[in-house]
């Protein structure tokens, strides 16, 4: 099988089963160690202004940015105000889905219209749809850190940019596994690592540092196969100083394992 054995380490959190169960498919010898939570933002005084503002008719569009975000910006809101306000008002208003996942959530609201940014889904495709765009005052739904190139970038349009913090990544609450991870990395334990998303490396690098083998776990790092699942996270990576091996066709996590598993194996066969 593609993988044949490979020890391959993942740090999804959310589908850390899912994820274990497809590198196992592909002949990996999986070890998935959640690296964060994502906890939302609590007393979110920014989420309430925004809402005041939505109501009063000053957006002319919004921008979502994660499923799990708009769903925690619905939750937020209906602890003050009256259930489903926030979805009623977006039908009066242009929504952008940054991908699959908010646009899902819009179905399930039915919540029709919504332009939904293509793949690979980053600010730069999110500038793309909108340099055109007749809409200036924006809301955007940010997720774990902020985007300054997105904001900037829509800002130089001429609109008028609100981040709303909705939640922000922290690390898991049980860190063993990411711990051992730390370890194991750092001794050589593993020869392919799967990012599937940006704040993953720095969390690992984090749990590394305080077990004081950073160092070798950059070290081991640069030695390893590192599959990115886009060009965001790939980004981070190189920002970290660490070369991105493989990027799959689409940003989804099953078409980031098979490919990833099929370039390694045509790797292998060439050496």
């Amino acid at each position: 099988m593609p993988f044949d054995g490979l020890r391959v380490l993942s740090l999804e959190s959310r589908r850390a089963s899912e994820m274990a169960t497809l590198i196992g498919k592909q002949g990996g010898q999986a070890f998935v160690a959640p690296s964060m939570s994502e906890v939302p933002v609590e007393r979110n005084a920014e989420a309430f202004a925004f809402a005041d503002r939505l109501f009063a008719g000053e957006f002319d569009a919004i921008i979502l940015l994660t499923g799990v975000g708009t769903r925690y910006l619905d939750q937020v809101l209906a602890t003050r105000f009256e259930l489903r306000r926030f979805q009623e008002a977006l039908r009066g208003i242009t929504v952008v889905a940054r991908g699959p996942k908010p646009m899902a959530v819009l179905r399930e609201w039915n919540i029709p219209g919504a332009i939904l940014i293509p793949e690979p889904n980053t600010w730069k495709e999110i500038l793309a749809v909108m340099a055109n765009r007749p809409e200036r005052r924006l809301a955007v739904q940010e997720y774990g850190r902020t985007s300054p190139e997105l904001l900037d970038g829509l800002r130089a349009f001429g609109c008028s940019v609100l981040p709303i913090p909705v939640y922000r990544w922290e690390l898991p609450e049980d860190t063993g596994p990411l711990r051992e991870a730390a370890a194991r990395v750092a001794a050589g334990g593993f020869d392919v690592a799967l990012f599937t998303t940006s704040i993953q490396l720095p969390h690992l690098l984090q749990v590394a540092a305080e077990l004081g083998v950073e160092d070798a776990v950059r070290e081991k790092l640069r030695g390893m196969y590192l599959a990115s699942i886009g060009p965001t996270t790939s980004e981070s990576l190189r920002e970290l100083g660490f070369p991105v091996s493989f990027e799959p066709s689409h940003p989804k996590m099953g078409i980031l394992v098979a490919e990833c598993a099929a370039a390694v194996r045509q790797v292998r066969l060439d050496a």
